[in-house]
């Protein structure tokens, strides 16, 4: 028997119409009023970067488009979430709210406050097997990612993904929504974002194409996926991160070409790793993994700041590092090899607490995703559950030619554009340092040993 009052459908990152299960159950029952509720109270300081929030703007534009091309539209509202929604049930007669789960700590304790007042159907489609479906012979949840991926590969390929529904039955009448352009998600003065297009087509649209141009690339993953200069990895991460395409998705799309996907297949699973992790530990972003970080001598960034400054800004005379942080500046993003190289390069050369510098990815990734985001950065640190040991300490002039990354330098640091590839990895060694490029702000052995020390220190 359908429902004659209409159901509230809760979009939060899970931005697209079509393997959306929240929304195949809604439409299933009668009349629906798709909402997007900015919640800046809930996450607290985890509330959405600049970068993300352009993103946003640009993700939720695409969708009320996809939802009025089905006859529908989607309701925008400001506040906390659960108070937002019981108010919006109230003005609709609705009494049911339609989601699909999620695992950042802000989401389910909002989810928990929205099911105190409303009748909230949770369903799964963020990641390819819910947080706990794999699990170690003993019952227990694994905290090593490889058996981890070998326990989730037995349980793979996930369900095919569903089509968009047919029709979205419309209220009999609309309750009042925001307009966008009064959220201010866009940045004016200045417009730092205005690269970005460039780049991305945030939206359902958008991570589709993404999806069909990489499946001709896929072979070539494992290599191209870690040189900078060949730009080879999926680019896929801000549409999984705003759920505009699902795992689902994307795993049977992949695999339907006659390439090997199963390196690229397993960072999908490290994505499904990650947030078995804040489901364990939801203060991974804030807090060490391991209890004898705690103890680290991290530099007082009072005393640091100016080194931080030069990071965040790309001028610390490592050329890989100051490109990197340049593309995150202009795009939104940095490639794979290079944050790493970079996360490094603050963490240990630096000395800087970890979790400055993922504070400053939050804000300027357009992929800024709390559980990949923690657990990458504490992995780099070594603090992380499964984690690389502090003591392996990448020396990011050696990555740099390991990994071919002269064009990318080019690219991104322009100063340094007519040095040669024998030369452009480290011009200080070969004395053809430009004089508007910065000189080392500190040396790789120095870095080194300093970090080394801090690391003994907390070992005793």
């Amino acid at each position: 028997m359908r429902m004659t009052a209409p159901v509230l459908l809760w979009f939060r990152q899970d931005l697209r119409l079509s393997d959306q299960a929240a929304l195949a159950a809604a439409a299933a029952e009668g009349p629906v009023i798709p909402v997007y509720v900015l919640d800046d109270e809930t996450p607290r300081q985890w509330a959405m970067g600049g970068a993300s929030s352009w993103w946003l703007h640009h993700s939720l534009v695409s969708l009320d488009k996809a939802l009025r091309d089905k006859g529908s539209r989607l309701i925008l509202r400001r506040g906390k979430c659960a108070d937002v929604l019981q108010a919006l049930a109230k003005e609709s007669g609705a009494e049911r709210v339609h989601a699909l789960h999620h695992y950042e700590p802000w989401w389910r304790n909002a989810e928990k406050s929205v099911a105190n007042a409303l009748d909230l159907c949770l369903h799964d489609g963020m990641l390819l097997l819910p947080p706990g479906a794999v699990r170690t012979g003993s019952g227990g949840i694994y905290k090593i990612y490889t058996p981890f991926a070998r326990a989730m590969m037995e349980q793979m390929p996930p369900a095919a993904p569903n089509r968009t529904p047919a029709t979205i039955e419309s209220p009999a009448s609309w309750p009042d929504s925001d307009r966008l352009d009064d959220w201010d998600l866009l940045p004016t003065k200045p417009n730092w974002a205005s690269g970005f297009h460039a780049d991305w087509t945030p939206g359902e649209d958008g991570a589709r194409a993404n999806v069909a141009a990489f499946i001709d690339e896929v072979g070539d993953y494992p290599t191209a996926r870690n040189l900078p200069s060949v730009e080879g990895t999926s680019r896929l991460s801000p549409h999984l991160h705003f759920g505009e395409v699902s795992p689902a998705y994307v795993w049977h799309r992949v695999t339907s070409s006659d390439a090997d996907a199963e390196t690229f297949l397993k960072e999908l699973i490290w994505r499904d790793y990650t947030h078995s992790q804040i489901c364990e530990m939801p203060t991974y972003g804030s807090e060490n993994a391991r209890d004898d970080f705690d103890r680290m001598d991290w530099r007082d960034l009072r005393e640091a700041r100016g080194d931080f400054a030069a990071w965040k800004e790309g001028r610390t005379g490592y050329p890989i590092v100051d490109a990197g942080m340049r593309q995150l500046w202009a795009t939104g993003w940095m490639h794979n090899r290079v944050r790493m190289i970079a996360a490094s390069f603050l963490i240990k050369h630096l000395l800087i607490d970890w979790r400055h510098g993922a504070k400053w990815f939050w804000d300027t990734l357009v992929d800024a995703d709390y559980a990949n985001n923690s657990v990458n950065w504490q992995w780099v640190a070594g603090s992380g559950i499964d984690a690389n040991m502090f003591s392996r300490i990448m020396a990011p002039l050696t990555q740099s030619e390991k990994f071919d990354a002269g064009d990318y330098i080019r690219q991104w640091v322009p100063e340094l554009g007519d040095l040669s590839d024998d030369v452009i990895h480290d011009p200080d060694a070969h004395d053809a340092r430009p004089k508007d490029y910065p000189a080392k702000i500190i040396g790789h052995k120095a870095g080194r040993e300093r970090a080394l020390a801090a690391y003994r220190r907390i070992k005793g």
